[in-house]
């Protein structure tokens, strides 16, 4: 299946401490040669500073360690012990909750210099120092120091950089909670007009939408907040210009998620737009069922999502719930065309065998999310009637009147505004 593998595609957005997880999944699930993915591996970490990691691989890869790793090592220690020795004065403050407290007010500098010795210029080397023991792999000390770094900026470029840089380690220490916070903060200054170029906005929010991810579908709240971002006018354009990759990924958490349905005719226009950029087994799969109603073309895709879902870093944990999702979407679909229903021919559609087809069709109507009765003589499901009473049908009619007679006002004064400030022509009242 490596040919719906999205690894290296993904690559390209993620910071290297974060692709390297999904090297590690790929290892487990054994897709392609070991030997070439530890030598990935090293070329993706040659450009960090976990030495000792690198020294690890050669070792596995049974090759002696090249001198300049070795002197590297000592280079690094060197750095790390320098950097310390400067930010001494910064960890102080840290460590007084007196300090802390005073960091939020704008006239702290004096009381810092005069109690900790603090220098204003210090602060960049905190942000070094920072930088070089999260290449190190210590994430959670990176955590802190570019929390507190963030605290004594007045670098607005710096402190947006920090913002990112504590966010990944939010994301590899799997601290899902901090890491929200840290998504949504980063969000609002993306989203904020006249800060960003046009171009750069793009940019951001393409690293931010492949990001994400990780927090998507680890945090309990994920498959919500992954809809609403991605459904988000200025997320979804940059999904359809730049990433449309990520459409598996939306359509996944569509499809898990039993309270955003509503969202299900968005997706569907969406799948077609795209569908000359990115088409997958999971995307095809929503194609055929909702545009094309090609059954047949469900069943399959449906298989071929199983193996998708298998082999994606991501989506390895919705396997059940996408499948189970899926048949009751395969299923309610078939339902709404036809009356009565061979229980033996949906059993084969559904992918599943006679007698599990029948115990999940009992468990639907059970708990009410079925109105059907099973004629076990004929082995038939016969669905009930589905007629919409005068009353619901007048209200969807009419459901949209209110805002639309607003929208027409308002346009209509808008017209009339723009008339009489013209200063042409008499107003008649």
């Amino acid at each position: 299946m490596a040919q719906y593998d999205l690894t290296s595609v993904m690559g390209q957005y993620l910071d290297r401490h974060l692709l390297f997880p999904l090297l590690e999944f790929q290892s487990l699930l054994g897709i392609y040669d070991e030997r070439e993915l530890l030598n990935f591996k090293l070329e993706l970490l040659s450009e960090t500073n976990m030495v000792d990691f690198v020294m690890d691989i050669y070792a596995k890869l049974e090759e002696d360690v090249p001198q300049a790793v070795s002197d590297k090592r000592e280079e690094v220690v060197d750095t790390l012990k320098r950097l310390e020795e400067a930010c001494t004065p910064v960890v102080a403050v840290f460590e007084d909750e007196d300090a802390l407290r005073k960091l939020e007010d704008d006239s702290n500098n004096e009381y810092l210099e005069e109690k900790f010795g603090f220098k204003p210029e210090m602060v960049s080397v905190l942000y070094d120092y920072a930088k070089v023991i999260f290449d190190c792999g210590n994430y959670s000390g990176a955590s802190e120091y570019l929390y507190h770094f963030r605290l004594l900026s007045n670098d607005a470029k710096q402190s947006f950089s920090a913002l990112w840089g504590k966010f990944a380690a939010e994301i590899l220490m799997q601290n899902w909670d901090g890491a929200l916070v840290d998504m949504t903060a980063l969000r609002e200054i993306i989203d904020q007009k006249g800060l960003l170029t046009p171009l750069e906005q793009l940019q951001q929010r393409t690293w931010l939408i492949h990001w994400s991810l990780f927090v998507f579908f680890n945090h309990p709240k994920g498959r919500d907040d992954i809809i609403d971002l991605f459904f988000a006018p200025p997320y979804l354009n940059c999904i359809q210009t730049s990433c449309p990759h990520i459409l598996r990924y939306l359509t996944t958490a569509v499809i898990t998620n039993n309270r955003r349905r509503n969202t299900l005719k968005d997706l569907v226009k969406v799948i077609q737009e795209e569908s000359y950029t990115f088409r997958d087994p999971i995307t095809e799969f929503v194609e055929c069922l909702y545009v094309n109603f090609d059954f047949e073309g469900a069943q399959q895709k449906l298989r071929e999502c199983e193996k998708v879902l298998e082999t994606d870093f991501f989506l390895v944990a919705c396997h059940d719930d996408f499948v189970e999702n899926a048949r009751l979407f395969i299923f309610e679909t078939y339902c709404r065309i036809h009356q009565c229903i061979d229980i033996s021919m949906l059993s084969e559609k559904l992918n599943m065998g006679p007698d599990e087809a029948e115990r999940w069709i009992v468990d639907l109507i059970r708990n009410a999310r079925l109105d059907a009765k099973i004629d076990a003589a004929k082995n038939h499901i016969v669905m009930g009637a589905h007629t919409k009473s005068v009353y619901q049908l007048v209200i969807e009619k009419t459901r949209n009147l209110s805002f639309r007679s607003s929208v027409i006002s308002q346009t209509i004064d808008k017209k009339l505004k723009a008339r009489s400030g013209g200063g042409g022509g008499d107003r008649r009242e």
